[in-house]
C-alpha cells in the first residue's frame, strides 16, 4: 500500500478543534501504517472568512501533534486550475447556469415542505431559454452554477460503514460556483484530490451524502474515483452534540490547560474504537495499531474528564527524556521529577510539587508530642530512600504507633498536606536539615 495518499483540509477560519485534529491524526496514521503520504491543504477559497494567522495557527497546531506534512497546496493559489475544470463540465453540459435569489429558492422549499414533498431543486434553470437568461442578466442578475447530476444510484464500498448506496435523484444538484464567482467546497477539493492523486479520502460520515455527488464530478472529469472511509463523529460525555465552537475544545485551549499531544494523540485515536484507551509514547504505535475493521459505527463519546486522566497516566508513563527540555525550563530537575512524576496530572503540577522539596512548607502539627519523639529518631545522613523506612520502624517501635496514625502526622509536618508524593522519595530530597526545621514547627 506505499502508493497511499490521503490529505487533510482544513479551512484557515479558525482555530483547529478536537474534530479537525481527529480527522488530521487518522489520516496521518493511515499514511504512516501504509508507508504512504500525507498531505495539507488549506482549503481558503473563502475569502472574506480566511486569515493567514488561522493558517500559521493550523501549521503551529498540526506541529504540536508531530504531524509532518509530504504534500502541501493552497487553494488560493489554484483558481486557474478550478476554472479550467469549470470550463470542462460547463462543456459537457454538466455544469448550468441558475439565476434564482436566495428568498425565490427559500419560498420554493418552503411550498414543496408544505406539499410534502422532499425540498429538492427542481432544475428549473435548465428550462429557461436564451431570452430569459439575457433578461436575467440585463436585470442585473449574476448566475450560481450548478452541477448536474446523474439521477442515477452512486455506489461504493466505504473501508469503515461498508456497501453504501445513494440515489442522486434524491438530492438537489449542488451549486459549485457562487453568484461572485468564488467556488464553494466542492469542485475545488475535487480537482485538488485529482491533482495531488489522493486515493483514500477519510473523514466523518457528515460527509458521506456529499461523497455522491464528488464521486459523479470525478468521473465526469475522467479522474479516478478514490476510495472513501467515513468514521462516526464525537458527541460529549453525555450523548449532546459536541460544538465546534466551543473554545475549550480548541488543540489552543487543550494545550494552555496542560494537555499533553501524545495524551490527545492516544485519546483521539482510539476513541470509538475496539482499542482501550491507554497511553502510546509515539505516533508510530498508534499507527502501528491502526485498522479500519476496529472503527465502530456508534457515535464516539469525547469526554475531557477521561482525557485529563489520560493525560495523567501518558505523563507517569514518560521516559524523563522526552519531558526534559520543559522540566528544566520550568526549573525542574530529574530527581524532582522521578519522586513527584506519579502524582501530576499535568507537567505544570511538577513545579508545584517541586515546592515540597525546595520550600517555604508551613508543617501542620498534629501531635506535638508524637512530632518531638519522631524528630528525635531521625537518622544520620546520608539518605536514599530507605531512610524512610528505617526512621518509620524507630517510630514505630519507640511509640507503637501504625499504619495512619504513624504516617499521617509525619506527613502533615513534613508537606503540610493530606496526600502527595512518596515521602521515601522526597525524604532524601528534602534533606535533614530541612526535615528536622519542619519537625520542629518551622516554616522551611
Amino acid at each position: 500500500m506505499s502508493d497511499v495518499i490521503v490529505r487533510v483540509a482544513p479551512s484557515p477560519t479558525g482555530y483547529l478543534h478536537v474534530g479537525n485534529a481527529r480527522a488530521a491524526l487518522l489520516n496521518y496514521l493511515f499514511a504512516l501504517h501504509a508507508g504512504g503520504k500525507f498531505m495539507l491543504r488549506i482549503d481558503d477559497t473563502d475569502d472574506t472568512r480566511s486569515k493567514p494567522e488561522y493558517e500559521t495557527a493550523i501549521l503551529e497546531d498540526l506541529a504540536w501533534l508531530g504531524l509532518t506534512h509530504d504534500i502541501f497546496a493552497r487553494q488560493s493559489d489554484r483558481a486557474a486550475r478550478y476554472q479550467e475544470a469549470a470550463g470542462k463540465l460547463k462543456t459537457a453540459g454538466r455544469l448550468y447556469p441558475c439565476y434564482e435569489t436566495a428568498a425565490e429558492l427559500d419560498r420554493r422549499r418552503k411550498r414543496q415542505m408544505a406539499a410534502g414533498k422532499p425540498p429538492v431543486y427542481d432544475r428549473a434553470a435548465l428550462a429557461l431559454t436564451d431570452a430569459q437568461r439575457a433578461a436575467f442578466e440585463a436585470e442585473g442578475r449574476k448566475p450560481h452554477w450548478r452541477f448536474k447530476l446523474s439521477h442515477n444510484k452512486v455506489q461504493w464500498n466505504d473501508l469503515i460503514r461498508g456497501h453504501v448506496e445513494i440515489d442522486t435523484a434524491t438530492l438537489s444538484d449542488p451549486v459549485l460556483i457562487r453568484e461572485d464567482g468564488r467556488f464553494l467546497y466542492t469542485l475545488p477539493s475535487v480537482v485538488d484530490d485529482a491533482d495531488f492523486a489522493v486515493n483514500h479520502i477519510l473523514r466523518g460520515e457528515d460527509h458521506v451524502t456529499n461523497s455522491a455527488p464528488q464521486i459523479e464530478i470525478f468521473e465526469a472529469l475522467d479522474a479516478p474515483v478514490p476510495h472513501f472511509a467515513h468514521f462516526a463523529l464525537f458527541v460529549a460525555a453525555g450523548g449532546e452534540v459536541l460544538s465546534k465552537r466551543e473554545g475549550s475544545l480548541s488543540l489552543r485551549a487543550l494545550r494552555d490547560d496542560g494537555i499533553e499531544a501524545l495524551a490527545l494523540n492516544a485519546y483521539l485515536a482510539r476513541i470509538g474504537t475496539s482499542d482501550s484507551i491507554e497511553p502510546a509514547l509515539s505516533l508510530r504505535e498508534l499507527a502501528d495499531g491502526f485498522a479500519f475493521e476496529k472503527m465502530g459505527r456508534a457515535l464516539a463519546h469525547f469526554d475531557r474528564a477521561e482525557l485529563t486522566a489520560l493525560n495523567a497516566k501518558t505523563l507517569h508513563a514518560m521516559p524523563y527524556e522526552i519531558v526534559a527540555p520543559r522540566l528544566m525550563a520550568m526549573g525542574v530537575h530529574q530527581p524532582v521529577w522521578e519522586a513527584v512524576k506519579p502524582n501530576v496530572t499535568r507537567l505544570a503540577d511538577a513545579v508545584d510539587l517541586q515546592r515540597l522539596v525546595t520550600g517555604p512548607v508551613t508543617p501542620v502539627i498534629e501531635d506535638a508530642d508524637f512530632i518531638a519523639r519522631a524528630a528525635a529518631l531521625l537518622p544520620p545522613e546520608p539518605w536514599n530512600e530507605g531512610t524512610w523506612g528505617v526512621w518509620t520502624e524507630a517510630v514505630k517501635a519507640a511509640t507503637g504507633t501504625k499504619g495512619r496514625a504513624l504516617f499521617h502526622p509525619l506527613r502533615l509536618a513534613l508537606t503540610g498536606l493530606e496526600h502527595g508524593p512518596e515521602l521515601k522519595k522526597l525524604l532524601p530530597l528534602i534533606g535533614r536539615a530541612k526535615v528536622l526545621a519542619r519537625l520542629e514547627g518551622q516554616t522551611a
